[in-house]
């Protein structure tokens, strides 16, 4: 097992990715999201990393961090998967303009 993996390292790649989704989308509205495919995929992309990470943490972490909403986080990849083709617009756009700097902001100290 590799021991640079734990959860620190898990914790730091959830708070790479949500910074990099708010600083690429902080002046962008929603027809913006929408009508620029790279954009938008590299988003729902970011949004899955964020999710498999938090996978990844021991439930110890998780237990210690109750305040985290764990079983949004995991919901939202299983969305952005297993109905790629549906995925709603309004969810994703909400979720990365309100939930993700909500989200940083709760998770910045960890």
């Amino acid at each position: 097992m590799d021991n640079i993996k734990n959860d620190d390292y898990y914790a730091d790649k959830i708070k790479e990715n949500l910074m990099f989704i708010v600083d690429h989308t902080k002046d962008i509205d929603k027809e913006e999201l929408n009508s620029n495919e790279v954009l938008l995929d590299s988003m729902l992309f970011r949004l899955i990393q964020i999710s498999e990470n938090a996978r990844k943490l021991s439930d110890e972490y998780k237990e210690k961090h109750k305040d985290v909403p764990w079983l949004a986080i995991y919901g939202l990849r299983n969305r952005i998967v297993h109905d790629y083709g549906n995925v709603d617009l309004d969810i994703v756009y909400s979720t990365i303009k309100e939930s993700i700097p909500e989200l940083l902001e709760n998770i910045k100290d960890l």
